[in-house]
């Protein structure tokens, strides 16, 4: 009943909005939680750590029991032939433009490429996906992909040049070559971890095949007197992963002998979430990935057309796939792609976190009309039909 209309859109008030809200974030989640706590001392300045406990910050230089390394990661830049010559836009810079472009190439078809490449395409900016694998989201399952694009070939950029109206992407697919035009381009190919000038090799501080900081469960590295947390680490890049490693590598630190008195990390149940539209979200294993385990997976998929919440907000595309382990019916892995999937997957996470079981969905109440009856129903789908039942059943 809303008439369509074409909105206005103010890049420049997005902007405005954006850095307020990161101000403020940054002052009361971060600054002022330090100043709540006594003993807290903040330096700025680039470190550098010196071995045995020592770490220069700046022209200071500072002794400690043991050290934490949670320098995070950056935006990284594939080594494709002219592409430092277009300054190239990265997720960081892409989000501080003051003028938006008319045309945009993403290198990068994973999540980050796809949340930047829909936000600069609901602003009227021509978007154009370029994804070096065989399909878009590689890390979900193929069905998940397949109903964020219904199909995306495989494209491999290859060299990049300045023109006189932007840029010129040069792209290959098996045999064939060809090109893509755009006045900017955005590259979303994944992260490096900020490790260099670090002083890792003075501490003692093994790196990964990656380059990313090697830790053990307890979030020590090679040093014993050294811990690292965070997106460094090489982990799951998830703020909310980088938290818990925080706190688990604090306890180890602090803890007289490591790692008695700390506990260690968990991450066989990380959510992921993709906040494209349809939302993607996802925990646990997949049909594959459970058989590779050595389990026998049982897969129920719900198109979300059959559920009453969708339909009622005219969101019917996507589907929620429930792996559970035949025998026991546990749950091993949720697979949801559809609007409003990442405030539904919390409840697939403590199910497949605490052992419980499809029967077990299905026998708690959900609220009618709401997101997360779509799991309830996804696990009814293991033994019914959800097409021939009522509303509730």
């Amino acid at each position: 009943g809303i008439a369509a209309c074409d909105p206005a859109l103010a890049w420049d008030e997005v902007q405005h909005e954006k850095r307020a809200l990161v101000s403020a974030l940054r002052q009361e989640k971060y600054l002022d939680v330090l100043d709540a706590y006594e003993g807290v001392t903040l330096l700025r300045g680039r470190a550098a750590l010196l071995g045995g406990g020592r770490v220069r910050v700046g022209e200071r230089e500072v002794q400690a029991r043991n050290v934490v390394v949670a320098t995070g990661t950056r935006p990284a830049m594939p080594p494709i032939p002219g592409l430092e010559t277009v300054e190239a836009l990265d997720s960081t810079t892409a989000m501080e433009l003051e003028r938006l472009p008319q045309s945009l190439v993403v290198l990068g078809g994973g999540s980050i490429g796809l949340e930047l490449g829909q936000a600069f395409s609901r602003f009227g900016v021509r978007v154009i996906v370029v994804e070096a694998a065989e399909r878009i989201l590689p890390s979900e399952t193929p069905a998940v992909s397949e109903v964020v694009a219904h199909a995306l070939a495989g494209t491999i950029a290859t060299r990049v040049e300045r023109t006189e109206e932007g840029v010129r992407v040069h792209v290959a697919q098996g045999s064939l070559t060809g090109m893509v035009e755009a006045e900017r381009v955005l590259v979303a190919i994944g992260r490096h971890p900020n490790v260099e000038e670090l002083g890792l090799d003075r501490a003692g501080v093994r790196l990964d095949a990656r380059g990313f900081v090697a830790v053990d469960e307890y979030m020590r590295t090679s040093n014993p007197r050294v811990f690292a947390a965070g997106d460094v680490t090489g982990g799951p890049g998830y703020v909310y992963v980088a938290a818990l490693q925080g706190g688990i590598a604090t306890q180890a630190a602090l803890a007289d002998r490591a790692p008695e008195g700390a506990i260690a990390i968990d991450l066989g149940t990380v959510p992921r979430v993709t906040f494209t539209d349809p939302q993607v979200a996802a925990v646990g294993l997949s049909e594959g990935d459970a058989r590779a385990s050595g389990l026998e997976p049982r897969v129920a998929t719900l198109p979300v057309r059959h559920l009453p919440r969708a339909l009622v907000s005219h969101r019917t595309t996507g589907t929620i796939t429930l792996v559970s382990e035949a025998g026991t019916d546990r749950l091993l892995g949720a697979h949801l792609v559809m609007a409003n999937a990442g405030d539904v997957i919390g409840e697939a996470v403590l199910a497949i976190r605490f052992g419980l079981t499809a029967r077990d969905l299905v026998s708690t109440l959900h609220p009618y009309l709401t997101w997360g009856e779509g799991l309830k129903l996804a696990a009814q789908t293991f033994t019914k039909d959800v097409a021939k039942l009522s509303c509730c059943a």
